[in-house]
């Protein structure tokens, strides 16, 4: 392999064993999901064995940082969305002063204003709507589904802000109240 090369993925997942716990690699995979997934497809993802997997995720539960769910007897795991959400805003706090918050907050909101009217829309589901219809090309439905998805972004992104500017002055000064 020449040092261009990208290293293949058997290497890769050699050197992340080598550098990451089991229980660091089956986080990662797991904070990761953007939908529930089992413990023996957490497992093959993390390089590790499925009862390994079963057990960090139980452990990783336990302590609210993955949330599971039974479907059809078959236990799923994901990012707990309260501890993301907490995570995030934790984020925000860091370094970040109430007015560049505020900042922030407008230039979020003149996004989704600028979204409203160049698209005529009120929702970014509307946007996806018209994505599906027949008569949009496929390049069209393709910038609307990621213009809706940057949308649903900024309004996650403005919640956070603004949680995060109501909450300042009590979880900057003590951040022990943000338990992450």
């Amino acid at each position: 392999m020449s040092p261009s090369e990208p290293p293949d993925n058997a290497d890769w997942m050699e050197t992340w064993k080598e550098h990451a716990s089991a229980f660091d690699r089956v986080k990662s995979v797991t904070m990761t999901l953007s939908e529930p997934r089992s413990a023996p497809w957490i497992a093959e993802q993390a390089a590790v064995s499925p009862n390994t997997a079963r057990d960090h995720l139980r452990r990783l539960v336990d302590l609210g940082v993955v949330a599971e769910s039974d479907d059809s007897g078959a236990r799923h795991y994901y990012p707990d969305p309260l501890y993301t959400r907490l995570r995030d805003i934790r984020e925000l706090l860091e370094g970040t002063t109430k007015q560049e918050l505020s900042e922030q907050a407008a230039a979020l909101k003149d996004d989704i204003a600028v979204w409203k009217t160049e698209y005529d829309a009120d929702t970014p589901d509307i946007l996806r709507e018209r994505a599906a219809a027949e008569t949009v090309s496929a390049e069209h439905a393709h910038e609307l589904t990621q213009v809706a998805s940057d949308w649903e972004l900024a309004r996650y992104h403005l919640s956070l802000v603004q949680d995060a500017i109501t909450n300042y002055d009590t979880w900057s000064a003590d951040q022990s109240s943000l338990t992450v």
